[in-house]
């Protein structure tokens, strides 16, 4: 179905395929004065190209035609993935049972035998328009009941595992603390405080991707992209990030040029960045490497790349990786907790931008996650 205009009224696409014009004009009349868009043909392969181009809603099939008849035309369109949802009324001079069989055997919706009379063509037609849309529907409702199981899936997954195991380690630290604090060396106390300073950022890290990820379900974050000079961002937003290198001797290396300007949401570039420098610091091993780089792409999008020299991951793990229903977390090379949410709400975000969001990766060779965004909007008007 398409759009009128600026009129959010759908009007319905019909495909007529007989090989009497005569036929089609009439057809046509009849269903243009009910307001339908209708699409003329004359025979079977141009039916099914015309289709293929533009799908329709709903389509009425000659049987009797040269070359191909309307029980082939109607079995071609049945074993196209994307067609085969499609209802088809036969409308044909043939009369006798077994042809009628046949037109349901093929995967016909409706059977109407010429000479047709032009109320009972418009009832039939309105009638399987509608279990057509009502089907649609509940196939839309169906993908988002889906959809949601897969998000409380993962909250569930988020609540019981991924944050009850680093507060558990956390709570151990506190308990080593209160028992043995007066035994401790001033060494061990520092030793300590760390894992705990470690612990309590890798929590908050969590709670933060699960708060944003619940905003961003809901549509309660606001969209207001703005000109952003990407490597000044990078150093306000990076701090967090660098002292988790610094505790693991992983270089960061920026490659942006000074002016690289890119047009973004703040607050949801700053998620992205977060979370990919994040998750490439946490899958390095000590001494490692992370390479932050970005560049101007000849359509004025911006490219930013985050490469690292961590653990990898294996082509299966690549594409789960994106999925609320495939649980493909796993910890850092240091234990540090991981839910994949982070990636999963960094691909949204960047989506939310008319942006994407994709990885490369290798086993033991590291992974390079890129992400494209709007660059500066003057330079593209």
């Amino acid at each position: 179905m398409i759009n009128n205009g600026n009129i959010n009224l759908i009007v319905p696409n019909i495909l007529v395929v007989d090989d009497t014009p005569a036929n089609l004009r009439l057809l046509s009349e009849i269903l243009h004065n009910k307001g339908y868009r209708v699409r003329e043909v004359l025979n079977g392969d141009m039916a099914l190209k015309v289709a293929d181009k533009e799908k329709p809603d709903l389509i009425l099939l000659d049987i009797m035609m040269p070359d191909m008849d309307g029980f082939e035309v109607c079995r071609l369109l049945k074993e196209n993935q994307n067609l085969n949802d499609v209802p088809i009324i036969f409308i044909s001079a043939l009369n006798n049972t077994n042809d009628i069989v046949k037109a349901f055997s093929v995967g016909a919706a409706d059977y109407i035998t010429k000479p047709f009379r032009a109320e009972e063509v418009r009832a039939r037609v309105a009638t399987h328009l509608k279990l057509y849309q009502q089907r649609i529907e509940l196939q839309t409702q169906s993908i988002k009941l889906q959809n949601i199981n897969a998000e409380k899936d993962k909250l569930f997954s988020i609540i019981s595992h991924d944050l009850k195991g680093p507060f558990n380690g956390f709570l151990g630290l506190t308990n080593v603390l209160t028992e043995k604090l007066a035994d401790l060396t001033q060494s061990e106390i520092q030793k300590i405080a760390d894992c705990m300073h470690n612990s309590a950022f890798n929590l908050f890290r969590l709670i933060e991707n699960l708060l944003e990820w619940s905003q961003s379900q809901r549509g309660l974050i606001k969209f207001d992209p703005v000109p952003i000079i990407l490597i000044h961002f990078l150093a306000e937003n990076m701090l967090q990030v660098l002292e988790s290198a610094k505790n693991k001797a992983i270089e960061i290396e920026y490659e942006i040029p000074e002016d690289l300007e890119v047009f973004a949401d703040s607050f949801m570039l700053a998620s992205i960045i977060r979370n990919l420098a994040s998750n490439a610091v946490k899958f390095t091993h000590s001494g490692g490497k992370v390479t932050i780089s970005a560049w101007c792409e000849p359509d004025n999008s911006v490219k930013i790349s985050i490469r690292d020299t961590g653990i990898g991951m294996s082509s299966n793990m690549v594409d789960d990786l994106f999925r609320l229903d495939v649980q493909t977390n796993r910890a850092g090379t240091q234990g540090e907790p991981s839910t994949g949410l982070g990636l999963i709400l960094s691909k949204d975000f960047a989506e939310k931008h008319g942006g994407k969001l994709w990885v490369e990766s290798e086993p033991d060779k590291g992974s390079v996650f890129h992400v494209a965004l709007p660059g500066n909007k003057s330079e593209s008007v």
